[in-house]
């Protein structure tokens, strides 16, 4: 018969959320290997998204490590770790705090990253649909200009990464999704910062990408649910996207 230790380390969930004190402490490579790429790719000093980089040098970001994209095992975990991720942040009272959530997926294009992203968005709206409302500041129809993923009844602005990507900026060694919360946009524009700081993005990309990225609009003035996987589509696309 097992002892109980035995029966609690085979009971106790892996740990697959980490903070950046976690990160330096751990004695897993792989989550050493993973942030180490991504951090490295952020700090580039030409990496267009100055956001990005304040979440990543003010210690304001958080690392989430998973298995595939979609699969039961990591909607469970990535849902629990974006619980955490959202209190966090609104515990902080943060405008950067980033959740960079990171996937064994191999991918074959941009096509199929796209799927893989969706088909994980869908995991995660499904496995709480009937306990938890749509984020009442934006919409539920990826087909409006106010709509926003929504999770924990939290609003979110995805950014998605891959090998694939035929935008530089988005291009990462490995699949990844970064997750923003959208009242973190609201907080910029509140505070007169936001539109200095877009401008400031675009320009840095037009010098890195050689363009302004095409996909990108304002949330309301265009269509947010295309911009989550950066790939260029025509006005006949079709979010996957069931509610």
């Amino acid at each position: 018969m097992a002892s109980n230790e035995t029966i609690n380390m085979h009971s106790k969930k892996k740990k697959t959320y980490f903070t950046p004190n976690e990160i330096k402490a751990t004695k897993n490579f792989e989550v050493q290997d993973l942030s180490r790429d991504f951090i490295e790719k952020i700090d580039y000093i030409d990496y267009p998204c100055v956001g990005a980089k304040s979440a990543i040098n003010t210690n304001q970001f958080r690392f989430g490590i998973y298995g595939l994209m979609g699969t039961e095992e990591t909607t469970e975990a990535l849902g629990s770790d974006l619980k955490k991720y959202i209190e966090e942040t609104i515990s902080a009272n943060s405008n950067y705090m980033s959740m960079i959530a990171i996937f064994k997926d191999k991918i074959e294009s941009e096509f199929d990253f796209e799927n893989k992203l969706w088909s994980q968005l869908q995991a995660l709206y499904n496995s709480e649909k009937n306990e938890q409302a749509w984020d009442k500041s934006v919409g539920s129809n990826p087909e409006e200009n106010d709509f926003s993923f929504s999770f924990g009844g939290t609003a979110f602005f995805i950014v998605g990464l891959h090998p694939h990507s035929s935008r530089r900026s988005r291009r990462f060694k490995h699949s990844a999704l970064a997750f923003n919360l959208h009242r973190q946009f609201e907080q910029l524009r509140d505070k007169d910062l936001y539109e200095k700081m877009k401008q400031t993005i675009r320009n840095r990309e037009i010098e890195y990408d050689g363009s302004i990225n095409p996909m990108l609009k304002d949330h309301g003035k265009g269509l947010e649910a295309p911009q989550y996987s950066g790939r260029k589509v025509g006005k006949n696309w079709k979010c996957p996207f069931q509610l």
